[in-house]
C-alpha cells in the first residue's frame, strides 16, 4: 500500500507542477496541455511519466534539447515520497487523505513563493474550509481547536502585519489560518515556531554570507510549508513531551 501511495504522490507532483507553472499567470490548469516552455512543442505522454521520463530524457526536451528545470522531478520526488510517508505513519485511514491533502497544498504553495513570492488566495482561502471541514467530518482535531487554530494561525500574523507595517504578507495569514483549521492551535502553534527558527538560521546565514542584504526579502511560505509538515506528522508529541516537562 506504501508503494500506491508513491506512485500516486508521483502523478499528484506531475500535476502540481502545472499548478506552480500555470496558476500565477492566471492560465488554465486543464488546457491546453504540456509543452516545452522554449519551443513549445507537445509533450508526448510518454515524455511525461514522473521522474522516469526526466531520467530516460536525461533531462532535456526531446524535440529542442532544452534543458528541463531540475524543479519538475523534485516536486515529483518530494510528493512521492511525502505521500508514502504519510501513508506508513496514519495507515490506511481519512487521517492519510487529510494528510495528503495537506501535503499536495504545502508543496504548491512552497513552489509558487519561491518563485513568485506570493501565496495564492485561490489555495490558502479554501484550504482554511477545507481543513475545518475535515476535522468536523472525521473528529481528527475537535472543531473547537481547529477554529481556535485558524485564530491562533491568522491573528499571529495580522498582529505581525501591524506592528511592523507590512513586515509579512497577507498570504502568509492566509497560510497560517489554513494551517491552524487542519493541525488545531496548539500544533500550529509549534509549526509558527518551527518556522520563525529555521527562517531566522537561514536569514542569519545569508546575511553573514553576504548572500543577502538586510532589506532583501525572503520568502516565508517554505519555512511555514516545512513547519505545518513536521507538524502534521509529529506535532501532537512534540506538543505532548514539551507539556509533560510542566506535569513532572
Amino acid at each position: 500500500m506504501i508503494g500506491l501511495a508513491v506512485i500516486l504522490g508521483l502523478v499528484v507532483g506531475s500535476f502540481l507542477n502545472v499548478v506552480i507553472a500555470r496558476l500565477p499567470a492566471h492560465r488554465s490548469l486543464w488546457r491546453p496541455g504540456s509543452a516545452c516552455p522554449t519551443c513549445g512543442a507537445a509533450i508526448a505522454w510518454h515524455d511525461n511519466i514522473p521522474l522516469l521520463s526526466f531520467l530516460l530524457l536525461r533531462g532535456r526536451c526531446r524535440a529542442c534539447g532544452a534543458p528541463i528545470s531540475w524543479r519538475y522531478p523534485l516536486v515529483e520526488f518530494l510528493t512521492g515520497g511525502l505521500f508514502g510517508l504519510a501513508w506508513l505513519v496514519f495507515g490506511a485511514t481519512r487521517d492519510a487523505l487529510i494528510a495528503i491533502a495537506l501535503l499536495a497544498t504545502l508543496i504548491a504553495i512552497t513552489f509558487i513563493d519561491l518563485r513568485h513570492q506570493i501565496i495564492p488566495d485561490v489555495i490558502t482561502l479554501p484550504g482554511v474550509v477545507a481543513g475545518l471541514l475535515a476535522n468536523l467530518t472525521t473528529g481528527r482535531v475537535p472543531w473547537v481547536e481547529s477554529v481556535l487554530g485558524i485564530v491562533a494561525g491568522g491573528g499571529a500574523f495580522l498582529v505581525i502585519i501591524l506592528a511592523s507595517g507590512g513586515g509579512m504578507g497577507g498570504g502568509d495569514m492566509k497560510l497560517g489560518a489554513m494551517l491552524g483549521a487542519f493541525l488545531g492551535w496548539k500544533v500550529t502553534l509549534l509549526s509558527l515556531f518551527l518556522a520563525v527558527v529555521l527562517g531566522g538560521i537561514l536569514a542569519i546565514a545569508l546575511l553573514a554570507s553576504g548572500r543577502s542584504g538586510r532589506k532583501d526579502p525572503i520568502p516565508f511560505g517554505p519555512f511555514l510549508a516545512v513547519g505545518g509538515t513536521v507538524g502534521l506528522f509529529w506535532g501532537e508529541r512534540l506538543v505532548a513531551w514539551y507539556l509533560s516537562g510542566f506535569a513532572g
